[in-house]
């Protein structure tokens, strides 16, 4: 069961050029995304979405960040943002990053494995590491800044901010 079966679409696979087409590293099969990645959130594995600047434009709508996180997402790393979509995907409890470098976005290719490193001390102001292990066995430390405060940081911790809600709420009524 999808939400709405949308979700990126519309975005341009770097790998071959294709809207709504991307390989199952899994697999090696290519498929559409909101299959993909519900076949990823199914075995319990965790994706991560790379993209370029301004992402999110004309995406302020909030399924545009409920469906990656629905479909097992853990983070949108970018270029930049759209401010409303970044918000909506911090609401969600979906890692909004950016590359403190935003040249280090040429560095990462499709089959690249990716580990997030830091969230164990995630903190405001305290840039988070993407590691990324080439099919050749090396890897490239690439480091990612957010613009979480502690508020935000909590959304992420619960899963979203209407978990964080509904725990604070249940455990005031206990």
């Amino acid at each position: 069961m999808y939400l709405a079966e949308n979700c990126l679409i519309g975005a341009i696979n770097s790998e071959n050029g294709e809207a709504n087409k991307v390989k199952n590293q899994i697999t090696g099969e290519w498929g559409g995304v909101p299959k993909v990645a519900a076949e990823y959130r199914d075995q319990g594995i965790k994706w991560v979405v790379i993209g370029d600047h301004n992402y999110g434009e004309g995406s302020s709508r909030e399924h545009a960040a409920l469906e990656p996180r629905y479909l097992g997402g853990l983070a949108i790393i970018v270029r930049s943002f759209a401010r409303i979509h970044e918000t909506n995907l911090k609401k969600q409890g979906m890692l909004a990053l950016t590359f403190a470098d935003p040249a280090d976005y040429d560095k990462i290719s499709p089959s690249d494995k990716v580990s997030i490193l830091g969230l164990e001390t995630f903190a405001p102001g305290q840039n988070l590491t993407l590691r990324c292990k080439k099919e050749d066995g090396s890897s490239v430390d690439i480091p990612l800044a957010h613009s979480f405060n502690q508020g935000q940081i909590e959304w992420f911790k619960a899963g979203s901010a209407l978990n964080l809600m509904a725990a604070k709420a249940k455990a005031g009524a206990a």
